[in-house]
C-alpha cells in the first residue's frame, strides 16, 4: 500500500531527475579516482548515453534498477501494476533499440545497473575500463 494518494505521487514520479542523477554522478566520481579521462556528458547521441568517450567510440548508461527493470532487483510497483509493467518493458525495448542503432554506428555500449554502482563499483569501472581497452585501436 503506497503512503502517498494517488495525486502526491504523480507529483513526486515527475519530480525524478533525468540526468545526472546520483548513481550517474557516483559512476563519473569513480571514474575521475581511477584516472579515467577524455570522458563527455553531453551528448547528441541516441539514446542520450550518460557517459561517452568519443575518440574511443564508447557509451556507457547508468540504468536505474526500477525504471529499467532490472532482473536482479525486480522492484514492481503495487499501485497502477499494469502501467508500470508496459511502461518498464516500453523502456527495455527503448534501451536494446538505442544498443542496436548505436552498434551500427560504431559504437560499443555498456550497461551499468544502479545496484551494480551500490554493491559493486570497482567491477562496474572494470567494466567501463574493459570496453575501452577493447577499442584503444580506434
Amino acid at each position: 500500500m503506497d503512503i502517498f494518494t494517488p495525486e502526491k505521487r504523480s507529483e513526486l514520479m515527475r519530480k525524478v531527475k533525468t540526468s545526472s542523477t546520483g548513481p550517474e554522478v557516483k559512476l563519473r566520481r569513480l571514474l575521475r579516482v581511477a584516472g579515467i579521462r577524455g570522458y563527455r556528458i553531453k551528448n547528441n547521441l541516441p539514446g542520450r548515453p550518460d557517459v561517452v568517450f568519443p575518440k574511443r567510440k564508447v557509451a556507457i548508461f547508468v540504468d536505474g534498477c526500477f525504471w529499467h527493470g532490472c532482473p536482479v532487483c525486480n522492484k514492481k510497483p503495487k499501485t497502477n501494476a499494469e502501467f508500470w509493467r508496459r511502461k518498464i518493458k516500453e523502456n527495455r525495448q527503448r534501451d536494446a533499440r538505442v544498443d542496436e542503432l548505436l552498434a551500427r554506428q560504431g559504437w560499443s555500449v555498456v550497461r551499468i545497473w544502479e545496484h551494480e554502482l551500490k554493491k559493486a563499483p570497482q567491477e562496474a569501472v572494470a567494466r567501463v575500463i574493459g570496453a575501452l581497452e577493447g577499442r584503444s585501436g580506434l
